[in-house]
């Protein structure tokens, strides 16, 4: 079997397989499509989430500036009491 190619591989093992683990088979021929599809989900969703953190990052940089100098003039403030 080693100068066959893995597809040759396994469609000869499949040969020799009862209906029963054919049947295992097919199951996990389905389960590792499902993972294939679930995995390139999420690798779409991390690049979408990292474009969106991308485009928002420098508002929300001066959105926390803006707030920080907020938050030391209420201390000023304070101390000033």
């Amino acid at each position: 079997m080693s100068g066959l190619s893995i597809k040759e591989q396994v469609a000869q093992s499949l040969d020799d397989l009862s209906a029963s683990e054919l049947q295992q088979v097919a199951e996990f021929v389905a389960f590792l499509r499902f993972r294939a599809r679930i995995a390139q989900s999420s690798a779409t969703d991390s690049a979408r989430l990292q474009l969106l953190y991308a485009q928002d990052a420098e508002e929300d940089r001066l959105l926390a500036e803006e707030g920080i100098a907020e938050y030391q003039d209420l201390l000023q403030a304070e101390d000033r009491q």
